[in-house]
């Protein structure tokens, strides 16, 4: 009886210890999320922008969008006085499916403002599938839909 128990133990150790590795892996995604949705809020577009992959899938308002096209004109809306006045998350949830792979999903509180000043409110639940490439955690895959 106390060999087969040692062999249990021993068989469910691995589990212990992905379950600390999806911890850690949770917690360093969230970390990214948080600093991705900043400087979204802060419109610092450099920042912003190299969170994603060049080739990364985006979907916003109802259509795919490349990154550059995106990123040329939320610039932009930024240079002419627009961009984001609010951008607040709330009920993130992280879901870590390998050690290099996880999804974000969170609603978002967000208000932009126009180049002449008029602020748009918006609920919307957002989507990212992020993925550590050469270390470093880029988003390959985001979906943005307003409520």
């Amino acid at each position: 009886m106390k060999k087969f128990l040692i062999g249990v133990l021993w068989a469910l150790l691995p589990f212990s210890v992905l379950a600390d590795h999806h911890e850690s892996t949770a917690k360093e995604v969230r970390a990214k999320v948080e600093e991705f949705n900043t400087a979204y809020a802060t419109n610092d577009a450099d920042t912003y922008f190299g969170f994603y992959t060049a080739d990364a899938e985006l979907y916003f308002y109802g259509e795919r969008q490349p990154v550059a096209a995106y990123s040329e004109s939320w610039r932009a809306a930024i240079a002419a006085g627009g961009g984001a006045a609010k951008n607040d998350m709330s009920d993130v949830r992280i879901q870590v499916l390998s050690p290099d792979v996880a999804v974000a999903t969170y609603f978002v509180d967000n208000e932009s403002k126009s180049p002449d000043g008029e602020i748009t409110e918006a609920r919307a639940f957002e989507t990212d599938v992020w993925q550590k490439i050469d270390g470093v955690w880029r988003i390959v895959s985001l979906h943005y839909t307003e409520i």
